[in-house]
């Protein structure tokens, strides 16, 4: 059974390098566990959407909750789904830094990523937004 789960959380450090590393242990980890997924960064939070059998991503979820470069970790949209919607993605990365504004806008009260304030699926929309308009960068 395929599930899609979206979470948010905060870098413990937002140095660019232990941002990289997560992005890295992602694309080497994620293949080998059938996990698929995209992952935004921007303004010191992490919004990740993780897509798989329902047996990895909750156990991916599980690390992730423990991972220390992590904070703040709140489950933000879980459900079970007849297809993925990133299946081409082991881990794409979105750089906030380089969005139009107005994307941001659309989906929030401002122009930054907050997905604290916003509800899953408004976060999830702003997901396939930026995909659909290739503000996703490191596709693997």
């Amino acid at each position: 059974m395929l599930v899609r789960l979206l979470y948010a959380s905060r870098a413990v450090d937002d140095n660019p390098v232990v941002i990289e590393d997560v992005l890295a242990h992602s694309k080497h980890f994620n293949p080998a566990c059938g996990i698929t997924g995209i992952l935004c960064y921007g303004g010191g939070i992490f919004l990740q959407a993780i897509e798989g059998g329902r047996n990895a991503v909750n156990e991916l979820y599980a690390m992730n909750l423990r991972d220390p470069r992590h904070k703040d970790v709140i489950l933000l949209h879980y459900e079970e789904i007849t297809e993925r919607r990133f299946g081409g993605w082991t881990m794409g990365l979105v750089n906030t830094a380089r969005i139009n504004s107005r994307i941001l806008l659309k989906y929030s009260e401002r122009a930054e990523l907050d997905p604290y304030s916003v509800s899953g699926k408004v976060s999830l929309a702003l997901l396939e937004e930026l995909m659909a308009t290739a503000s996703i960068v490191g596709r693997t």
